[in-house]
């Protein structure tokens, strides 16, 4: 009697689904999950709370609200998003041994990447929409009807973007150590204060656009609600300051639109590659 063929192996396409909703779902179920909703709660809470209060300068218009708020705030939840979530997706596999049993079923490197990639993205997503549901309601509120103006949307755009290039820097990071602590630590003293720092440097000093540096891409989530959408490169604008007697110049670099999404996307191909070079080529020793 002829004896079953063995099962066929799922394709790389049905993995990666499988594999990301695994990993989505350990997500939504882990405490670190609801310790970052709740922390978001409570910055749209304080937020509300600012906005009540000083009402009358905060809710002129609904442009000035959202560059404040929303282009303001959201840069900095996407990267506490991004390190509860992204941090530990490559190097836990080595710090917890648990890539001993992954890499031993006939499973890619760049599937198991790619499902980790993509259920720390919608993990990430989902506090990200859950500060805009605060922000929406409050602009509700005060605005109305008008609370939905149409560069909302080409912001959210710039924001998805830009999550997308921090995470692709949190898994280089996650790939290049095999402890979870630095993957952590790393992502969030570089987007927090690092590259700050360094773009302050290089518009100060150097006096040179730091068109390099993400933080500055980021700043377009907020500029697209200015007066006038900044498209052009290089938006550059001259104000002097007066320190002591004497009259200092400074320059003050915005990024524009397109050149924002270009710098982000850049990143977001480059550390994607690092990473996803790193994880084939480390050995489970």
């Amino acid at each position: 009697m002829a004896s079953a063929p063995p099962p066929a192996v799922p394709g790389s396409f049905e993995q990666v689904t499988k594999l990301a909703r695994y990993q989505l779902r350990e997500y939504m179920r882990s405490r670190r999950f609801v310790a970052l909703a709740i922390i978001v709660v409570a910055i749209g809470g304080i937020i509300t709370g600012i906005v009540g209060y000083y009402r009358g300068s905060l809710v002129s218009d609904t442009l000035s609200f959202y560059g404040s708020f929303w282009g303001g705030g959201v840069p900095y939840v996407i990267v506490l998003a991004v390190v509860f979530f992204g941090g530990d997706a490559i190097a836990g596999e080595f710090q917890n041994k648990t890539g001993y049993f992954l890499m031993g079923l006939p499973v890619r490197r760049t599937t198991v990447y790619a499902a980790k990639f993509i259920a720390a993205y919608l993990a990430a997503t989902a506090m990200v929409a859950l500060y805009l549901g605060i922000v929406l309601g409050n602009a509700v509120y005060y605005f109305g009807v008008h609370a939905f103006p149409w560069q909302l949307g080409l912001s959210l755009l710039l924001a998805v973007v830009y999550l997308s290039a921090v995470l692709g820097a949190t898994f280089l990071f996650s790939s290049l150590f095999k402890t979870s602590a630095y993957g952590f630590v790393l992502t969030a003293l570089l987007f927090l204060f690092g590259f700050s720092l360094l773009q302050a440097l290089f518009a100060d000093l150097v006096k040179v656009e730091p068109w390099m540096i993400i933080s500055y891409a980021s700043s377009a989530i907020g500029n697209v609600f200015a007066p006038g959408i900044l498209w052009t490169h290089g938006n550059a604008s001259v104000v002097s300051e007066v320190v002591g007697r004497r009259s200092v110049s400074v320059t003050t670099y915005t990024a524009g639109v397109a050149e924002g999404i270009v710098i982000m996307l850049l990143y977001l191909v480059e550390t994607v590659a690092a990473g996803l070079w790193l994880f084939e080529h480390e050995e489970f020793t």
